[in-house]
Formats: C-alpha cells, sequence, structure tokens
C-alpha cells in the first residue's frame, strides 16, 4: 500500500508541469477580463486586515504599529493553510471528469491545489511586505528561517488535503463538515489575538497543535525566533501526518474514480 502510494506521489511530482500549468490556468479564468485580476485577492485580503486591525486592536488595546504586522502575517498564512484543507477536502470530486476518463496519477490534483493556494499566497504577501516597509523588519536575522517553515507549513497542509480529499471522495458530507471545523480552528487559534493574550484559558493554545503550526511561519517574519517546542511539534505532525496519508492514500487509490 505504502509502496503505491509512493510510486503516485513520485509520478505527480514528476507530472508538474501539468498541475502547475492547471493551478494557474484556474486562477487566470476565475479573473478572466478583470483588469485587476487576481491582485483582487490581495484588495480583498488588504481590506480586510485593515478593518479587523482596527477593531480588534482597539479591543485588545493593542499598539498598531506591533499588531498590524502581526495580523497580516497571521491572516496571509492562515488563509493559506485553511484553503489547501477545504479546496483539497473537494479536489477528487471536482475533478471525477478528469479522473474518470484520463489515466493520472491522482495526487496531482493536491499537488494543484497546493500550487493554486501558493500563487495566492504571493499575491497576499505584498500586504506583508508593504507593512514591514512601513513599520520596519524587527530583526533581519530570522527572516531566512521564513523559507524551510513555509515548506513545513505547505508539507502540513498538504497531507490533511490529502486525507480529507480522499475522505471526501466517499462521504460526500465531509467537506461541509471540514468547512466547520475550520472555522471553529480559526477562533480557537491565535491568528487574530496573540498566543499569550488568554490568560485564564492558555491550555487552548498550548494544546492546539496548529498554534505551534502557525508560530513556526509567523514568528520569522515579525522579527521572532521559532520555538523549538514549535519545530518538534511541526515536524512530528509532518512525519505522522504522512505516514498516515500515504498509507490511507495507497489503501484507497483505486477506488478513487469509482467514488467520484
Amino acid at each position: 500500500m505504502l509502496f503505491l502510494a509512493l510510486a503516485d506521489l513520485k509520478q505527480s511530482v514528476a507530472s508538474w508541469r501539468l498541475w502547475t500549468l492547471l493551478g494557474w490556468l484556474e486562477i487566470r479564468q476565475r479573473y478572466a477580463r478583470s483588469r485587476v485580476g487576481p491582485f483582487w485577492l490581495t484588495i480583498s485580503m488588504g481590506v480586510m486586515i485593515t478593518s479587523l486591525g482596527v477593531v480588534y486592536g482597539t479591543l485588545f488595546g493593542q499598539n498598531m504599529h506591533d499588531y498590524l504586522p502581526f495580523l497580516a502575517s497571521s491572516l496571509v498564512v492562515w488563509s493559506l493553510f485553511s484553503q489547501t484543507i477545504l479546496e483539497g477536502s473537494v479536489a477528487y470530486i471536482n475533478s471525477g471528469p478528469y479522473i474518470r476518463q484520463v489515466s493520472t496519477p491522482k495526487l496531482i490534483y493536491m499537488l494543484q491545489v497546493v500550487w493554486r493556494n501558493l500563487i495566492v499566497m504571493l499575491h497576499n504577501f505584498l500586504i506583508i511586505i508593504v507593512l514591514l516597509l512601513i513599520f520596519g523588519v524587527k530583526d533581519w536575522e530570522t527572516l531566512p528561517i521564513f523559507i524551510p517553515a513555509l515548506l513545513l507549513y505547505v508539507l502540513n497542509a498538504l497531507w490533511i488535503a490529502m486525507v480529507v480529499g480522499l475522505l471526501s471522495a466517499r462521504f460526500r458530507d465531509l467537506p461541509q463538515i471540514v468547512g466547520a471545523l475550520m472555522q471553529v480552528a480559526f477562533y480557537v487559534t491565535p491568528v487574530i489575538f496573540r498566543p499569550n493574550a488568554l490568560n485564564r484559558f492558555t491550555f487552548i493554545v498550548e494544546w492546539n497543535p496548529l498554534a505551534y503550526l502557525i508560530e513556526i511561519v509567523r514568528a520569522p517574519l515579525i522579527g521572532q525566533m521559532p520555538s523549538p517546542l514549535a519545530w518538534l511539534v511541526a515536524i512530528g505532525m509532518a512525519v505522522i501526518g504522512w505516514t498516515i496519508a500515504l498509507l490511507l492514500t495507497g489503501r484507497y487509490l483505486k477506488r478513487i474514480p469509482y467514488w467520484v
């Protein structure tokens, strides 16, 4: 089972021209005949960051000089994570016609989802760059850590998308459940509030693996070094999660065309 999944993953990665092209074309089709194009995503994210920054920054009594870069970094990387999982849950279902008619590696549809959302993140990342230029970079030494942290972050998002995508192909009610769970995860993960803001309920953050996962990508951008515990949790999630995802994929890979 594991070897079957690894073979499919290898073939999918080797077909990078296909899934990168499909991901890019989907974004272009979504904003066809629009002068601004995909940058509408950046505008929408910028409006959200400004609105939430003013409202929650005022409610929490935050210094906007520090809070806006924190909020922007959190929302941009969280959007990458959540959208990868949400779109991954319906990736096989939406690609049903291709899966039934063309013999292709199945995981290319998951890689297509990741690639598409990475493109969206790059558009939204302009907001973080602007805020860092306005408020200044806190520590240049931490910025290079963002690259390996982002890779580990994406690997965790990908294995979750693989699992929920496979299960959603079999159980069609699951995408709605995944959407509801991601909404709950957003509110209990330190995205719009700082991890130390929950005085009496710190266990919500301490026992939330997503809090550590988002820390490794957010911290370098705001001039902080991710804690060793955050790295340990993120790496542990990737190792355990990929093992489970590959085992499930290998076991049910041949059933996907019948499910979709």
